[in-house]
C-alpha cells in the first residue's frame, strides 16, 4: 500500500517545494563616509566561528601617532563590534523573511483496530496529504523588503558607531598629547623655580634680599611640584582613556606623537553645512521612515487571507483501489481584519516623520555649536600666540635680569613668572579645544574639515 502511494507523494513533494529557495542577501555594511574611510573597520564573518576572526595585532609599546591610534581602534573596539554582528543579525533575519512558508505533509490511517471485520488494517483506509500555504498580496515580498530596510538600519546605526570611534579616538588622543603638553609646562615651571630659589638663596646670603624672599621661593617651588604632580596624574587617566577606545585594559603605549599647534583655516558655516547630508544619522532617518512605510504596507497587506491549499492519494485496502484528494483552506475575515496593527503602523510612520524633521534639526543646531566653539578656540588660539607668548616671555626674562641687578623685586619676578606659565597653559588649552571640536564637527558632516571648505 506504502508502495502504491510512494511516487504520487514523491512528485507532490517535489512540487511543493519547489520555488522554496531563498532569496540572496546583500551586505548589511553600508558604503562608508568618507571620514576614516582609509581605514579597515571591524566586520564579522557571515558564519559565526569559535576562533577569534579579528586580527591579531600587538599594542605599540613605544610612540603611536594618531592614524595608528584610530587604525587600532576601528579593528578592537568592543562597541564597534558588537555593532557589526546586529548586522550580521539582521541579515539573517531578512533570509529568513524572504523564505516561503514549509509544506505539511500528513499521513492518516482509518478504519483500524476496531471490530469484526475491521480488527485489522484488511480495511483499513489510508491518506497521505501534502498542504502548502499560499500568500497572497506580495506578502513574502513586502516582508522581504521591510527586513532588507531593517538591515540598512543597522548598517547605518553601524556606521554612526565607526565615526563616533574615530571622534572618541581622536579626542582621547587630543586629550593625552594636551597632557603631556601641561606636564612638559609643569616641569618648565619646576625647572625655573628652581632657579629662581637658587638666584633668591645667593642674595640672601649675600644680604641683598630678606629672608622672607627665600620663604616666597621656596612656597613657590612647592606649589610649582605639586602642579607638576597633578599634571602627570592627569596625564596618566588620559593615556588610560585613549587605551579604552580599543578595549585596553591599561596604557601599553609608552607617548603620543603629534603636532598640539597644527592649525588650519576653517570653513564658514555655510560651506560646514553643504556637507552635512553625509551624516550617517540622518541618512538612518530616511531609510528609518522608509522602514516605516514597509511596516505600513506590510499591515495592510495582511488584511487579505492566506490560503492553504493541499492534495494527496487515498488508498482503499479492503478493495485495492486508489483516489485522489485534495482541499482549500480560507480564512473568514469577520473579526480580525488586523485593525489594530493598521492603526499602530500609521502612527509609528507619522512619528518617524517627525522625528526624522527633529533629527535634522539637531543635528544643524550641533553643527552651529561645534563650529562656533571651533571658530572661537582658533581666534583664541591664534591671538595667544601671536600677541600675548612673545610678550609675557620677554616680561619674564626683563623681570629676572632686572631682579638680579637689583633693579625689581621677588614679587615682580613671581608676578611676571605667573603671568607667562597661564598664557602657556591657556594657549594649549585653546589648541586642545580646537583639536576636540574640529573632531567634533567632522564627526557631524561625515568627512575631512578642509574637504568641506573645499566643496
Amino acid at each position: 500500500m506504502i508502495k502504491r502511494l510512494f511516487w504520487p507523494a514523491a512528485i507532490l513533494c517535489a512540487f511543493a517545494f519547489s520555488g522554496c529557495t531563498a532569496d540572496s542577501v546583500e551586505s548589511g555594511f553600508p558604503e562608508r563616509r568618507p571620514l576614516g574611510s582609509e581605514f579597515e573597520a571591524y566586520q564579522p564573518m557571515t558564519e559565526v566561528s569559535s576562533r577569534a576572526d579579528a586580527p591579531s595585532l600587538a599594542e605599540s609599546e613605544g610612540v603611536i601617532t594618531l592614524r595608528q591610534a584610530l587604525a587600532f581602534a576601528l579593528i578592537h573596539n568592543p562597541q564597534l563590534k558588537a555593532f557589526s554582528w546586529q548586522v550580521r543579525a539582521a541579515e539573517a533575519r531578512q533570509l529568513q523573511a524572504s523564505l516561503m512558508p514549509n509544506p505539511e505533509f500528513e499521513v492518516e490511517v482509518e478504519e483500524v483496530a476496531g471490530s469484526g471485520a475491521r480488527s485489522g488494517f484488511d480495511a483499513a483506509e489510508t491518506t497521505i496529504f501534502l498542504s502548502q500555504l499560499i500568500e497572497l498580496s506580495g506578502k513574502r515580498s513586502k516582508r522581504t523588503e521591510l527586513a532588507s530596510l531593517e538591515r540598512r538600519l543597522a548598517g547605518w546605526d553601524y556606521e554612526s558607531k565607526r565615526l563616533d570611534v574615530l571622534t572618541e579616538v581622536s579626542k582621547a588622543f587630543v586629550e593625552v598629547l594636551a597632557e603631556q603638553e601641561r606636564v612638559g609646562l609643569a616641569e618648565d615651571v619646576v625647572r625655573l623655580s628652581r632657579e629662581v630659589l637658587s638666584t633668591v638663596s645667593q642674595r640672601v646670603e649675600a644680604g641683598k634680599d630678606s629672608p622672607v624672599e627665600q620663604t616666597k621661593g621656596e612656597v613657590a617651588l612647592a606649589n610649582a611640584e605639586i602642579e607638576l604632580e597633578k599634571a602627570r596624574s592627569n596625564l596618566e587617566s588620559a593615556r588610560k582613556r585613549l587605551s579604552a577606545t580599543w578595549g585596553g585594559g591599561s596604557a601599553v603605549f609608552e607617548k603620543v606623537a603629534g603636532d598640539l599647534n597644527s592649525t588650519m583655516p576653517i570653513p564658514t558655516l555655510d560651506q560646514v553645512m553643504r556637507s552635512v547630508d553625509r551624516n550617517p544619522d540622518m541618512a538612518r532617518w530616511a531609510t528609518e521612515v522608509e522602514q516605516r512605510q514597509a511596516a505600513l504596507k506590510l499591515a495592510k497587506a495582511n488584511t487579505i487571507q492566506d490560503l492553504r491549499f493541499g492534495g494527496g492519494m487515498q488508498s482503499f485496502n479492503e478493495t485495492d483501489d486508489n483516489a485522489v484528494v485534495f482541499g482549500i483552506s480560507i480564512p473568514l475575515p469577520l473579526f480580525d481584519r488586523n485593525q489594530g496593527n493598521i492603526l499602530e503602523a500609521q502612527h509609528k510612520l507619522a512619528a518617524g516623520k517627525a522625528q526624522r524633521e527633529a533629527m535634522t534639526a539637531s543635528i544643524h543646531t550641533a553643527v552651529t555649536q561645534a563650529h562656533a566653539e571651533l571658530s572661537s578656540a582658533l581666534r583664541e588660539a591664534t591671538a595667544l600666540r601671536e600677541k600675548v607668548l612673545e610678550g609675557a616671555r620677554s616680561a619674564f626674562e626683563a623681570a629676572g635680569e632686572g631682579y638680579r641687578s637689583g633693579k625689581l623685586g621677588f614679587l615682580e619676578v613671581l608676578d611676571a613668572q605667573r603671568t607667562l606659565f597661564e598664557a602657556k597653559a591657556r594657549y594649549i588649552d585653546a589648541l586642545a579645544v580646537y583639536h576636540s571640536a574640529k573632531a567634533d564637527v567632522e564627526r557631524l558632516i561625515g568627512r575631512r574639515i578642509d574637504a568641506a571648505g573645499a566643496s
